[in-house]
């Protein structure tokens, strides 16, 4: 047996909520009652306005690739070290954004290693994509003759990992759009610019101005990530940013960054040294989906997303060897290790820390 224990299951934790948890594929949230929210704000000092809704935002160590949830054997139903890793490092690229003057994020106390309190955004329902090598789905496309990517143009004579000349926002789909006539009903689906701004409200953007602003902070933030990494010999290749609209202290609307940034879930990292050999080495979950595929009995069915119901049973029925699990701990908490700058510390029994910190130090626990 395994001698580590997991964060698998986030959504049955004893806080004190108004409403049901929602249970994502890898974060749940909690919402506080608003007592709670008033009562933190007062007593912790947090920035931001009277009557803010905050939330108990929780990480799991399970990890999803092809929109399924993995398991591996021994009980061993995440990754060791997985919450911990992807929200210490999207902690540190948002200090790093907040003293290099870009804009703010959700996230307004961090209680334990797993869990953020953030405060309520409205969320704009644009993945914001940006890529700087050709590679992953855009090369499968490309390679079979597709030039046009979400309204931009690609050159003829890319090589598969090549690197671009500028970042390229691709943007897609957060959740599924109904009622534009270009946009199928699909969850992430390829978008263009003109899909955006031709259906601001749709998308909840404000302004038009607010669809230029979403851009510059994707590609600011992105740069800064870029030039950080590169320090340690490592390549940003690309990334997936989300944004919303809070209140702010004085009362106007601002976007800000959300969910997480720059963490090894939701971008492409390689090595330096090996790709200036020729070779790609993955600090990031593309690993995970590359080993899914070569060892899954048929790789279509990760990929072809028409036969999907296959893919959620053969999801629920592959079992990994623990030495994957702990091989793919190794890669995430090696790379964040390597960001933040110090070791990261896998907890021993991280569910009962965190209950333990929101009781005695946020009073946020229901009592049996």
């Amino acid at each position: 047996m395994t001698s580590y224990k997991v964060l698998d299951v986030n959504d049955d934790l004893p806080i004190r909520t108004k409403g049901p948890v929602h249970s994502g594929k890898v974060r749940s949230v909690y919402w506080l009652t608003d007592e709670d929210s008033a009562r933190l704000i007062n007593e912790k000092g947090y920035q931001v306005p009277k009557g803010t809704e905050l939330a108990i935002m929780v990480i799991s160590d399970r990890i999803s690739a092809f929109d399924c949830i993995w398991q591996g054997e021994n009980g061993l139903n995440g990754v060791p070290g997985k919450g911990i890793a992807l929200n210490t490092v999207a902690s540190h690229w948002f200090k790093l954004f907040d003293q290099a003057g870009l804009a703010g994020n959700h996230i307004v106390d961090i209680p334990h290693p797993y869990v953020w309190i953030v405060r309520k955004a409205s969320t704009v329902k644009v993945e914001a994509i940006a890529r700087q090598y050709i590679t992953g789905s855009m090369w499968r496309d490309y390679s079979k003759g597709v030039r046009h990517f979400c309204g931009l143009e690609l050159p003829e004579g890319l090589t598969a990992n090549q690197k671009l000349d500028d970042v390229l926002i691709t943007p897609s789909t957060k959740g599924i759009i109904t009622g534009v006539a270009d946009i199928p009903a699909v969850d992430d689906v390829n978008i263009t610019r003109d899909n955006i701004t031709n259906n601001l409200s749709v998308f909840n953007f404000k302004s038009e101005d607010d669809v230029a602003k979403y851009e510059e902070l994707l590609v600011e933030g992105f740069t800064l990530i870029s030039a950080e990494l590169a320090k340690l010999d490592q390549i940003f290749v690309d990334t997936k940013f989300e944004f919303g609209y809070v209140e702010d202290i004085d009362g106007t609307d601002k976007l800000i960054y959300i969910d997480e940034v720059g963490t090894p879930d939701s971008s492409r990292i390689w090595d330096g040294a090996a790709y200036r050999d020729g070779k790609i080495v993955e600090n990031s979950k593309e690993g995970f989906r590359q080993l899914l595929i070569s060892n899954v009995p048929d790789s279509d069915v990760l990929l072809n997303k028409d036969r999907m119901p296959e893919r959620e049973q053969l999801a629920k029925d592959y079992i990994l060897p623990e030495s994957v699990m702990l091989s793919v701990s190794e890669t995430y908490v090696g790379i964040a290790s390597k960001i933040v700058g110090y070791d990261i510390a896998i907890p021993t029994d991280p569910r009962t820390e965190v209950i333990t910190i929101l009781d005695q130090q946020y009073g946020l626990i229901t009592k049996l």
